[in-house]
């Protein structure tokens, strides 16, 4: 299908532009100004060199900038690359040199941690600053750009198969790139939301029914753009003429802004991180001073949203739905939980896609309600692969009896009726608010200190975040160390959030005989040591 975000948000500007795009605590956007904007912006990215096929890396906060840019990267055939904001200058220059960036756009705020990537890396890149004063360094200034640019529709020709990089942690490794083809994306973003089954094979007929009722198109996203699932409902709420409403998160979270926003715009939906953000937005709900009649829809992805905390928010909203997707930045639609008013479900407990299918490790389909444990593979529209890794592309881009399937590691069994129990992921990958931790990293980390001889690090249960980073070290003869002084070497190190909640010092030793690591006597262990 000859599909490209670029031209379908060409073919819905128009259509939409006396009403509202974007709300954010930077600017209000009508579809009209957000057009010529992100029109202006493009053109100024072409004016500065940047060809089709160019990677550029986003190293922001959620905000207008974000959305924004994303589109002017699609107008200009553009790759998007996301970077966490929380990343510290070497996992900054792991991405940007792993992606082959070509340009790097960052939040004024986080200038000290560019300043921090190596200077050849820099010189390298095409730079660009928003919001803050002049730049310290050689980077241009994001309103300069789009005061610069032309604000009319570009009228390039752009192609189905341009580019859209989601990184993400995965289960083993560093970072890699999920390289998304438009097409692709469009329609397993927006397929979903048809009803009779005829997908739109133009842009043109997509954009003809954009007067269809629709609901759910003032979303507020309040988990991190950076982020698939965030990123996902802004695309799908503008590719459909919506509006968007954001919140800066760039500090802590507060749950009582959100609401407040709510309230202020009429969000009809919540885009969130399971109890990670579910539960202050429960928090604050109890305390009252809240409407939230207009919420129709929350939905959250890729985390633990636990069926009291769900609960919780039915006794306040009970006009709404529940949506717990069950996917990944490489695979959408695996699964999905839905609870409402009327119903419940029970936590990490979904009903399988139509496109999703069970397999084990010979590449058996499981036999529904056969107890047999396998793994999540879905057919259908899917990523290429990973950006300049086959051998994950290999392991997780599987073609079983003559079909291609993503494989993305969620191990599961299947009731008779279809519903995925989730056991896990077949790896130690942590997810902690949304957030995929490797231990391998973190030990890594912790063994570089001089007293630290060696170091386990694990996720154990926890209300909030799902999974909470944990650690048991053993320390060299004749030294000692506290395990908070080591969370306070850590923090030259490693993003925040990646750091142990607790680190537990040890005697024993962490490791088989065979010298792999040993996670059952780590985590006794700790255990031990907290009571």
């Amino acid at each position: 299908m000859p599909l490209n975000y670029g031209d379908i948000l060409d073919a819905v500007a128009p259509l939409r532009a006396s009403q509202t795009a974007i709300s954010s605590s930077e600017r209000e956007l009508s579809w009209a100004e957000f057009d010529r904007r992100t029109n202006a912006l493009a053109s100024s990215l072409i004016g500065q060199g940047l060809l089709p096929g160019d990677k550029l890396c986003f190293f922001l906060f959620n905000g207008a900038a974000y959305l924004e840019l994303l589109a002017a990267c699609f107008k200009a055939r553009l790759v998007h690359v996301n970077a966490n904001f929380r990343y510290l200058a070497h996992e900054l220059e792991h991405i940007l040199e792993n992606s082959d960036s070509k340009a790097l756009v960052y939040d004024g705020r986080l200038a000290e941690v560019v300043g921090g990537v190596a200077k050849p890396v820099q010189d390298r890149l095409l730079m660009i600053e928003v919001g803050g004063a002049v730049p310290e360094n050689s980077a241009s200034r994001y309103e300069d750009l789009i005061g610069a640019g032309d604000g009319r529709p570009l009228g390039i020709d752009r192609s189905p198969d341009d580019l859209i990089f989601i990184y993400t942690g995965g289960t083993t490794g560093h970072p890699k790139a999920v390289m998304w083809p438009h097409a692709s994306q469009v329609v397993g973003l927006l397929g979903g939301a048809i009803t009779d089954g005829a997908f739109p094979r133009t842009v043109q007929e997509l954009a003809a029914r954009l007067d269809d009722p629709k609901p759910y198109l003032r979303p507020l996203i309040a988990s991190p753009l950076m982020h698939a699932s965030g990123l996902y409902a802004a695309i799908t709420t503008l590719c459909n003429g919506g509006h968007v409403v954001l919140t800066d998160n760039s500090g802590p979270f507060d749950a009582a802004h959100h609401w407040a926003l709510v309230d202020k715009y009429g969000v009809d939906a919540i885009s969130l991180v399971g109890d990670t953000f579910a539960r202050p937005m429960l928090d604050a709900l109890d305390k009252g001073r809240v409407d939230g009649s207009s919420v129709k829809l929350i939905g959250s992805s890729g985390v633990m949203w636990s069926r009291e905390v769900k609960l919780g928010l039915l006794k306040h909203l009970p006009q709404a739905t529940l949506y717990d997707a069950l996917g990944s930045s490489e695979a959408m639609g695996l699964g999905s939980s839905i609870m409402t008013a009327a119903g419940e479900t029970k936590t990490a407990t979904f009903k399988i896609g139509p496109s999703t299918k069970v397999f084990n490790e010979a590449g058996r389909e499981v036999v529904p309600g056969s107890g047999e444990a396998g793994y999540l593979a879905r057919s259908g529209p899917m990523p290429l692969g990973y950006y300049k890794d086959e051998e994950k592309t290999g392991a997780a881009f599987r073609t079983i009896a003559g079909e291609r399937y993503i494989v993305p590691g969620d191990l599961c069994t299947v009731d008779a009726d279809g519903t995925i129990h989730l056991l896990g992921r077949g790896s130690n990958c942590i997810n902690s608010g949304g957030e995929k931790i490797f231990p391998e990293e973190v030990e890594e980390a912790l063994k570089r200190h001089p007293q630290v001889a060696d170091a386990l690090v694990f996720g154990l249960p926890d209300p909030q975040w799902g999974s909470a980073v944990q650690a048991v070290v053993g320390l060299e003869p004749g030294t000692t160390v506290e395990g908070s002084d080591l969370r306070a070497y850590l923090r030259s190190a490693l993003a925040s959030y990646k750091i142990p909640k607790q680190i537990v010092v040890g005697d024993q030793t962490l490791r088989l005989a065979n010298g792999k690591p040993d996670y059952a006597t780590a985590k006794a262990v700790f255990a031990r040591d907290r009571g």
